[in-house]
């Protein structure tokens, strides 16, 4: 049951990342090209140059916006990523740990219940 719910989440992650293949593809050429003018603007003197910079970085803010639904394929991506470390894991190698319970309250009960004995 477990591989198959697993085989079932990776096709939908599948699906969702091919769906926004080219949006993930935009976003990473707008945030590119943000980056590049970021340096261009620092990197001159001229305030014209600086202006002209600036209104292209708010241009490229926009297309960047634009395609921040991207931002699920990504997710998908990751997914796909733990769907993947998870797939060969066997079930038994859950490790359940009893922990002797640290709370004074349940403590002082306990020793409590162990005077009126």
């Amino acid at each position: 049951m477990k591989k198959f719910m697993l085989f079932v989440g990776g096709l939908i992650a599948v699906l969702v990342l091919l769906a926004n293949l080219g949006p993930m593809v935009l976003l990473a050429l707008s945030v590119w090209l943000l980056y590049i003018c970021f340096k261009k603007f620092m990197s001159t003197d001229s305030t014209a140059a600086k202006v002209g910079w600036a209104i292209l970085g708010l241009v490229v803010v926009s297309i960047t916006f634009s395609n921040i639904y991207a931002v699920l394929g990504v997710a998908a991506a990751y997914a796909l990523y733990l769907i993947y470390k998870n797939w060969n894991t066997p079930e038994s190698s859950v490790v359940h740990e009893i922990k002797e319970d640290e709370d004074p309250f349940t403590n002082f009960e306990k020793q409590w219940a162990e005077l009126n004995k």
